[in-house]
């Protein structure tokens, strides 16, 4: 029986297509590796269907970041190609990737978030009281964060945040009562079950997108020392947010741990890093799957739910 081909995406137009590039090499060749697969690896940027059609491979593993490649036009046209996908279908991604959104599903389940709105450009005053984090609803990788303590923080950050729309016109903020002083805790999703826990510690204090991708300083504690009930309430929430979003095969739920021990959901990732920063695969690897087994078996969980083994 001949190998089957996996066809990994990489790049896309999003804002975060640097990231996308390493994630989507670290894919493929780990699918070489595995000896299950074979990869024809391409780079996309916003690709039609008919570029898809023409790209070789039994089943798709797209490894985008980003409101096009991670959040729903994509999903849509691997639906209107046919083949078996990594990954959750458009209405998840939409959701997913639309942060406002995420929280009224987590209010709706019963998942603590903290509270939100959108930022509207015609009014001054901050919506809440400060710290407020101001943010883009539809991106990912810190892209566009902005901690604000005081007036004067949000005078600042308003004033980039304006400039930055007349850039992209398309992009919606939001603003959001903010958690500083704790901790950073994430959890990882494999085929709806959840990974160990992991804390983030930047040796700065944002994890930012160059603590996420580019420093060698930010330390990543797998199942760490917590609080009585907040490892399993948070492994408990994912699982919460996976089944309500209906996200398939992976995602990565991200909370944050006040000085009280209190849990806040932050956002849900249904395409996560595959860098070698990326959280969910240093979780699977805890449990006995390094980086090969996991994307072999992301693509097996693909196949599965198509019905083709």
């Amino acid at each position: 029986m001949s190998t089957q081909t996996v066809l990994v995406l990489g790049g896309g137009p999003d804002a975060e297509r640097e990231v996308s590039l390493v994630s989507s090499k670290a894919v493929a060749a780990a699918i070489d590796r595995s000896g299950s697969f074979r990869a024809n690896y391409q780079v996309i940027d916003r690709a039609s269907l008919a570029d898809l059609k023409g790209m070789a491979g039994d089943v798709v593993f797209p490894v985008l970041h980003g409101g096009w490649g991670e959040g729903g036009p994509l999903q849509d046209l691997l639906e209107a190609d046919g083949r078996p996908f990594v990954g959750c279908r458009g209405r998840a991604a939409r959701l997913a990737m639309d942060k406002l959104a995420t929280k009224l599903l987590a209010s709706q389940l019963g998942v603590p978030t903290q509270p939100a709105s959108a930022y509207n450009a015609r009014d001054a005053a901050c919506p809440f009281e400060f710290p407020v984090v101001l943010k883009p609803v539809h991106e990912g990788s810190s892209v566009g964060v902005h901690i604000c303590r005081s007036q004067a923080d949000w005078s600042l950050a308003v004033a980039k945040v304006q400039a930055d729309i007349k850039l992209h016109p398309s992009r919606v903020y939001m603003v959001e009562q903010a958690v500083l002083g704790g901790s950073e805790l994430t959890v990882g999703m494999l085929d709806g079950k959840p990974l160990p826990p992991i804390e983030i510690k930047p040796s700065v204090e944002f994890y930012d997108y160059e603590a996420k991708y580019h420093r060698n300083d930010t330390q990543y504690v797998v199942d760490p020392p917590l609080p009585a009930g907040v490892g399993a309430a948070i492994q408990a929430y994912a699982k919460k947010m996976f089944d309500g979003l209906g996200a398939k095969h992976l995602s990565r739920v991200d909370f944050l741990l006040d000085g009280s021990g209190k849990v806040w959901l932050l956002e849900v990732n249904t395409l996560p890093g595959f860098t070698d920063h990326s959280l969910l695969p240093m979780a699977a690897n805890r449990q006995g799957l390094p980086m090969e087994r996991l994307c072999a078996s992301l693509v097996q969980m693909a196949l599965r739910d198509a019905g083709k083994i």
